[in-house]
């Protein structure tokens, strides 16, 4: 960590928001106007739409994340996390992913944590639930579903297999439905090289509290997108939620009991919990409240953006709901971002802010290979489309919303390289324990008996019980 007399700006969280904030800050900064310092859990950006293709294997993992620290060359890159802020002396806690915690003085600071995934005391989830926020979550899921093919194909034991082959899925918004899409093209496409299982063994579940799933695309979509995993044999339940799912038994208020040894719950996001500890004025749901300028209410010198704020939607509330939101997508996500920039220089350099105001542009969904749903809202016309054709959309619209030329150009080229090759359906469940085949090789010898000991046990084997006199020295010795 760098010290420097010039003013700093400190970016808690490189996600979305972070990155762009901070790109769009350097761009604009003059040269040592200031220095830009962001701290985050992980060195790299996770483009999070791409993460059910990721699962599927239709992307390598590796090409959904980018480093924060080739990315934002002239910025001062931190892997840890921030514990407090005291906003009196101006000043973050760092705690780093080793060592001792210090202290980190800022001058401006931008509050992009983005959301975690949104749970519910459910006994059993914690144990047995896999997440869609990560990448390594998406690369554990695709290990974790063809290593249950793998025991299907290699058992005879009904139960098991029966366990093996059902997927259940909690929560059918974008997470849900698009990974579940993805999740059952490529399990469909991985039976084709087994001997043991077909796709009639196995049985996907998505469940809901809702009444319709993908709301994001519209009602009409949404029945589309649920009719078509239905037309693939995915069990769509709406209106009812998961009791519990100890040791991998589903039970569903609908009464439904299933056993599942794969449990994915994608039923939306909250806040970043840390931000409880910031001291800032938060929403009812725990955003960071935030005026139209993106500055964090009641300061001049914070401002948040993203999944971790509560930033108004004016377009909404020219159209007559004075409560409208901005949605926690990408689409704002993005935009917010290179406002937030410009608003942190032009505070720093005592200029009037600039509010924030976009029309939502629609909404894009891919259900897994040559399937989609899209809405594209052109002023006041929306245009709808399923099919091939949506998930083009869907593919595109992202493709180019990816960070960085270097990423884009990667993506496209693994979509291009799919047309021509098969599906990859490797499991590489080692990774998740890479050490444990070498230290079984390399793990130390038992320790071998002591003299005394090999003594006695040389009597107790030819049946004759130890002389008295070596049993007590052997005895006090020990003592």
């Amino acid at each position: 960590m760098s010290t420097t007399e010039r003013p700093r700006i400190l970016v808690v969280g490189g996600g979305y928001v972070g990155l762009y904030a901070a790109r769009r800050i350097q761009k604009k900064m003059r040269y040592g106007e200031a220095t830009v310092t962001v701290v985050d859990p992980r060195s790299y950006m996770t483009y999070q739409p791409f993460l059910p293709e990721a699962a599927a294997g239709s992307i390598s993992p590796r090409h959904v994340v980018v480093p924060l620290r080739r990315v934002l060359p002239k910025a001062e890159v931190l892997t840890g996390r921030v514990t407090t802020i005291d906003q009196d002396r101006k000043v973050a806690t760092v705690a780093p992913l080793v060592g001792e915690a210090y202290e980190l003085p800022f001058d401006y600071l931008v509050i992009a944590m983005g959301a975690v995934s949104r749970t519910f005391p459910i006994p059993g989830l914690a144990e047995q639930g896999i997440g869609m926020k990560g990448i390594e979550e998406s690369i554990g899921l695709r290990n974790h579903v063809l290593e249950q093919l793998d025991k299907a194909d290699s058992t005879t034991d009904e139960e098991i297999r029966r366990k093996a082959l059902t997927f259940v899925f909690i929560g059918g918004g974008f997470a849900g439905a698009e990974t579940i899409g993805e999740v059952e093209d490529m399990a469909r496409d991985a039976a084709k090289y087994y001997t043991n299982v077909s796709r009639d063994d196995m049985r996907f579940v998505l469940v809901d509290a809702a009444d319709k799933i993908l709301p994001e695309v519209g009602p009409k979509l949404g029945q589309y997108g649920k009719d078509h995993l239905e037309s693939r044999g995915v069990e769509v339940y709406l209106s009812t939620s998961m009791d519990s799912c100890v040791d991998g038994h589903v039970v569903l208020k609908n009464g439904l009991e299933v056993d599942s040894h794969t449990i994915v719950w994608t039923a939306g996001v909250k806040p970043n919990p840390a931000l409880s500890r910031f001291g800032l004025p938060l929403g009812p749901r725990g955003h960071v409240d935030t005026q139209a300028t993106l500055q964090v209410q009641g300061t001049d010198y914070i401002w948040a953006a993203g999944d971790n704020a509560q930033v108004p939607d004016l377009v909404g509330r020219k159209a007559g709901n004075e409560n409208a939101w901005c949605p926690p997508n990408a689409q704002h996500a993005l935009r917010q971002a290179k406002v937030l920039g410009d608003n942190v220089i032009s505070g720093m350099r005592g200029f009037p802010q600039k509010e924030y105001s976009h029309a939502n542009k629609g909404a894009v969904a891919g259900l897994g290979l040559h399937k989609g749903v899209a809405m594209i809202v052109m002023g006041k016309m929306k245009i709808k489309l399923k099919g091939r054709l949506a998930w083009y959309m869907h593919r595109g619209y992202h493709g180019l919303a990816m960070p960085t030329w270097n990423r884009k150009i990667r993506i496209f080229a693994d979509w291009t390289l799919g047309m021509f090759l098969k599906r990859e359906v490797v499991s590489l469940g080692a990774m998740e324990t890479p050490r444990e085949e070498f230290y079984e090789a390399a793990k130390p010898a038992p320790a071998a008996p002591k003299a005394a000991d090999k003594g006695a046990l040389g009597a107790e084997k030819a049946g004759e019980k130890p002389a008295a006199g070596k049993t007590e020295k052997t005895e006090a010795k020990a003592s």
